[in-house]
């Protein structure tokens, strides 16, 4: 497409001489300016796959991906329901849970605090390896009896606790004495501490044994809903559509986890979508740097541009000698941003360590973000995207410059010389 004298004649111009130092430097400035919009346009899209990612592993590693309750207030034929859903085809598991909010208080000082048990029995819980493979401290071998309670590492820093330390559990609802109604609950043994990586769960979960719970909650015989994991978050829906099948006559409500955290997870794509709409505005201010560039080096190559075309050069040589100086710099703008980005994104962790231990502040707080570690999530089609898209932009704006460089009279060019 481009002979050995366009590239030959593009190349030249490309190496600013004496007196053409400025063109040089905005067509640096244009390189640099696609570079980091490419480069910060992947990292953060990396980072918000990361997040969607992370967040939909913990939540649905914690919660399942379908939750079935009772049309009444809890389910006391647990057993039978959760043996029809466990044959329904694309049902990985279910598994019966006693869910309550409760007051928490350490039993030796400490303050109030509220939080999530869920009751559930030791298989089960070692099926749930969200938690079952984070344990820090202590052993799911003494999670039975009455006695013992699973907590999160943020409670067990906040409450003061560690494994054998005491935590008084409060059931939502008060007994009535002579006295009036005081609160209902007691102590329990902490035989576990757990850290998923997940704010909410790690400073509030709290498991215990299915009949300490179902005891506590007042819940005899009872679970309060029947967690199912599936083999595909996203066929979740459809699963659900089969499990109401398979218990039809049975008075339930089948929930999706689309459901549960529609209103988030839309929160997040939208937010992903808005800062790939502003960061790609990065990009296209750039090129309007490679426009700029380029109409400069026309009026500069002017005499140059007219003894071309009188010693044979033809509109298209010069036409295509100036798509390749803005080429040029869009492309090895987008490739330089794209290393940079990819780079970044592989080591994000590194650098944001790096740059805490610098700065002295901290950049990502759990209590904030939900999640204990900065995520990001490379997926190469979205990378291939970009580089597209900017390279695209690039070529465009290379289109009207050359096309005037092209229609250069030379006969005027050197009369005005």
């Amino acid at each position: 497409m481009f002979n050995a004298f366009e590239r030959t004649v593009a190349g030249r111009y490309l190496r600013a001489r004496k007196g053409e130092r400025f063109v040089s430097i905005i067509a640096i400035f244009s390189l640099v300016g696609i570079a980091l919009g490419v480069a910060t346009l992947i990292i953060v899209m990396s980072v918000m796959n990361g997040f969607r990612q992370e967040l939909l592993s913990k939540i649905l590693g914690l919660n399942g991906d379908l939750g079935i309750y009772a049309a009444g207030q809890t389910f006391t034929d647990y057993a039978e329901v959760t043996a029809k859903v466990r044959a329904v085809p694309g049902v990985v598991s279910a598994t019966a849970v006693v869910e309550r909010p409760a007051g928490l208080k350490p039993e030796q000082g400490g303050n109030y605090s509220a939080g999530l048990v869920r009751g559930i029995t030791l298989e089960d819980l070692r099926k749930l390896k969200v938690v079952a493979s984070t344990i820090g401290a202590g052993s799911l071998d003494r999670f039975e009896g009455d006695d013992a309670i699973v907590i999160g590492a943020g409670l067990a820093a906040r409450a003061g606790l560690g494994v054998g330390g005491r935590l008084q559990v409060y059931a939502p609802d008060m007994t009535a004495t002579p006295f009036g109604s005081i609160p209902r609950g007691r102590a329990y043994t902490v035989v576990a501490i757990f850290q998923v990586g997940f704010s909410e769960a790690d400073n509030g979960f709290i498991f215990m044994p299915m009949q300490a719970a179902q005891v506590l909650f007042r819940m005899p015989n009872a679970v309060s809903q029947i967690e199912v994991t599936t083999i595909d978050p996203d066929q979740a829906v459809a699963i659900g559509r089969r499990i109401r099948s398979a218990l039809a006559g049975t008075p339930v409500r089948v929930v999706d986890w689309t459901q549960n955290n529609n209103a988030f997870f839309a929160a997040v794509e939208v937010e992903r979508n808005v800062m790939f709409l502003i960061l790609t505005l990065i990009i296209l201010v750039a090129a309007f740097n490679i426009v700029s560039s380029l109409i400069m080096m026309v009026k500069d190559k002017t005499r140059d541009i007219a003894v071309l075309r009188t010693i044979g050069a033809g509109s298209g040589s010069i036409l295509r000698i100036f798509l390749m100086c803005g080429a040029f710099v869009g492309v090895a703008g987008t490739l330089l941003g794209t290393l940079l980005g990819v780079v970044f994104c592989l080591n994000i962790e590194t650098i944001r360590h790096a740059i805490e231990s610098l700065s002295g502040t901290n950049l990502f707080n759990p209590e904030v973000y939900f999640l204990s570690r900065l995520p990001a999530v490379l997926k190469w089609g979205e990378v291939g995207q970009v580089v597209g898209m900017a390279i695209g932009i690039s070529l465009i704006a290379t289109i009207y410059p050359s096309w005037r460089a092209a229609k250069t009279d030379p006969v005027e060019a050197l009369r005005n010389e």
